[in-house]
């Protein structure tokens, strides 16, 4: 009987034992989720404390004319090379001379950041830091990301060049928040986001995104979803821009397609500067790049953007680029298409348009 009532004393305690080891598992689980909600608030009001007129005016330029005149020199400078014909593999696109001309451009693709024109050009994206290559397509977990994956890779705390291992489709299952100094590098492949959330560049500085289709992009939102290995917060719903800066600076998007997303193909807004959009082709979509938040929206005076050597294609209605405050500078890009307007602006923005070339579209005739 002695033995019967201490082998059920020993029971019962280690019953016991462990409904306190799961209550407090339980408890440090639902800390952990609070936490990370708790963690963005917090990240998104520091953010937005140092996200000052100081902060914004070291990355503005005092003279935004002689940047522009800068991308000006660079396009002379190409165009004459052009010209000789035989002797020169340039096509007058300062960009492309930059880098195209190295037969082994595979093995030394980090020259690339240095190929940038205007007021993105000192984005150097993950130029000092590792190759990542993505090999895998899925997008599982956006709170505990693959390794191999492209959320994988784009929160890492560390500069990275990230590459694709082959062709792919990515569809997200929430918006892909990135990391400072990144780039991601779609030269060699196929590469598309697609058909489910994109691409978010949120309160960071040094991205690089190249060589990209980018399309079909759709809202979501209310989830969490990790922005770098630490951090992972509560996300309300997503437009469903293709590409949405927002308050970041030193941005660089070139040579990728975009096409019918939710909301803007690109949008860039809340104080975002240094940026430089080029080489791009945009089709079927109403509104195309919005750059400023608002009418009201003061801070977006230091937005100084180039828009440059784009082709802006079949299906577009308007917002080629809708400017707002900053100052721009529209130069030489092709524009085939458009229903309402083309280029337009509120809030007195300077905007500096050179070189663009303008098809007007063909319009069919009214009914009688």
């Amino acid at each position: 009987m002695g033995v019967t009532l201490s082998l059920f004393s020993l029971l019962s305690t280690m019953v016991l034992l462990l409904a306190l080891f799961v209550s407090a598992e339980n408890e440090k689980l639902v800390n952990s989720t609070f936490v990370g909600t708790e963690e963005l608030q917090s990240s998104k009001n520091s953010s937005m404390a140092d996200w000052s007129d100081e902060a914004l005016n070291e990355h503005a330029v005092d003279n935004p004319d002689e940047i522009a005149s800068m991308v000006e020199m660079s396009i002379r400078n190409s165009t004459e090379r052009r010209n000789l014909g035989f002797f020169s593999c340039s096509t007058g696109n300062p960009v492309d001379d930059c880098w195209r001309c190295d037969p082994h451009w595979q093995l030394h693709r980090k020259r690339l950041a240095n190929c940038g024109i205007g007021f993105g050009r000192n984005a150097v994206g993950g130029r000092d830091g590792k190759y990542y290559v993505v090999n895998n397509p899925r997008d599982d977990d956006p709170i505990n990301p693959r390794p191999g994956t492209l959320r994988h890779a784009v929160i890492q705390d560390q500069p990275l060049w990230i590459v694709f291992k082959r062709d792919m489709v990515i569809t997200l299952k929430q918006e892909l928040i990135m990391n400072s100094f990144k780039t991601i590098d779609g030269r060699g492949v196929n590469v598309h986001i697609a058909y489910g959330a994109c691409i978010t560049v949120q309160f960071i500085t040094n991205v690089i995104i190249h060589g990209l289709h980018i399309h079909d992009c759709k809202p979501t939102g209310n989830a969490m979803v990790r922005s770098s290995p630490s951090h992972y917060g509560w996300r309300t719903i997503a437009d469903g821009d293709g590409i949405s800066i927002f308050g970041s600076s030193h941005i660089w998007i070139d040579h990728n397609s975009l096409s019918n997303c939710a909301d803007g193909l690109i949008d860039a807004i809340m104080g975002s500067t240094a940026i430089t959009i080029s080489n791009n082709y945009f089709t079927h979509h109403n509104e195309v790049m919005l750059l400023g938040h608002s009418d009201s929206y003061t801070r977006d005076k230091l937005m100084q953007v180039t828009i440059a050597y784009n082709h802006f294609g079949e299906g577009l209605i308007q917002r080629m680029p809708r400017c707002r405050h900053g100052y721009f500078h529209v130069v030489n890009n092709d524009y085939t298409h458009w229903e309402m307007y083309a280029i337009g602006g509120s809030a007195e923005p300077t905007i500096n348009s050179q070189g663009n070339r303008y098809l007007l579209p063909t319009m069919p005739l009214p009914r009688r």
